[in-house]
């Protein structure tokens, strides 16, 4: 019975020494080794052998990027306004064993520096600056970051800030300003698009005057054109037919209740030919009376008409 028990207590032993000596480690990280308190060595990813009760795992460490998100940090800006910012963090351990000799806490020591440095940053700045320089601040944040934890092993990648949260009170303003200037701009884009529409309406109007004064004067020219062909062809058609003077006196009798047209006529002058006219037409209308023989005539002598009122 006591046999067994030992060899119980030896078999039990041999397995945890087994699993002493035989050390899994996980992809993307590490682990240090130390032996009697002493580093000695870091184990990477896969299998590794260390001696039992003599070699001990201190720490182990992931060796992918991390995403360290900080709460919001009082800041004063440089025009003496307290402004509340949220940080994220992005880093990565580069070297186990100076994250875990270089600095009692990496994650606590990056918390700081960036309080600090986010306050030294936007101390330099004013509310205005503050709320529109996102991608300078993070660049000086990482920079200095970077700078500081080179040394502990750690790569920060990236810093974002998450959110800049000014007073309430320059808030309130800030949305008033804001509403003042949409205002302002809604207003100048109307006039500008009056003015623009008004610019347009009066280059259609003096586009349509010019279009219908060159119609007009295009049409007038036409039809002085047609009146000027209509005089030559009645021209060339009277001396083609040859009027004889009754004709002529005939036709100037027709014009005369034409002249006389009118409400505005009060006084019109008969000229001086409406006589001779008068003469040639009753000398033609005598012609057309019977004849027994041969007649005679002698002419008047000419006077001249008198105006009739």
């Amino acid at each position: 019975m006591a046999i067994i028990i030992v060899l119980i207590i030896l078999v039990v032993l041999v397995f945890i020494a087994l699993m002493k000596t035989v050390q899994v480690i996980p992809q993307a990280s590490a682990a240090i080794v130390e032996r009697f308190g002493r580093y000695t060595r870091t184990l990477n990813a896969g299998l590794n052998i260390v001696v039992p009760f003599i070699d001990s795992i201190r720490n182990r460490i992931d060796l992918r990027e991390q995403v360290v998100p900080f709460p919001p940090q009082p800041v004063i800006t440089q025009d003496n306004l307290v402004v509340n910012i949220d940080t994220v963090i992005y880093y990565q351990v580069t070297d186990a064993r100076a994250a875990t000799y270089e600095v009692s806490s990496f994650i606590q020591a990056i918390e700081q520096l960036t309080v600090t440095t986010l306050r030294n940053i936007i101390g330099g700045m004013d509310l205005e600056r503050t709320l529109t320089s996102r991608e300078e601040i993070n660049a000086a944040l990482r920079g200095v970051l970077d700078e500081a934890t080179g040394k502990w092993g750690i790569r920060v990648n990236r810093v974002e800030l998450k959110a800049i949260e000014p007073p309430t009170s320059i808030q309130d303003s800030m949305e008033k300003q804001m509403r003042a200037d949409r205002d302002k701009r809604a207003a100048i884009l109307t006039a500008e698009g009056i003015r623009q529409s008004q610019i347009l309406t009066a280059e259609g109007e003096k586009q349509s005057a010019i279009l219908r004064a060159e119609g007009e004067a295009r049409a007038a020219a036409l039809r002085a054109e047609g009146e000027a062909q209509a005089i030559r062809t009645v021209f060339e058609s009277i001396h083609a037919g040859d009027p004889d003077e009754k004709l002529l006196s005939y036709q100037y009798l027709q014009m005369l209740p034409k002249i006389a047209e009118g409400d505005a006529n009060k006084l019109w002058i008969v000229p001086s030919e409406i006589g001779d006219a008068l003469k040639g037409l009753s000398g033609a209308v005598g012609n057309l009376g019977p004849r027994t023989g041969p007649r005679t005539t002698k002419e008047s002598p000419r006077r001249e008409e008198p105006p009739i009122d």
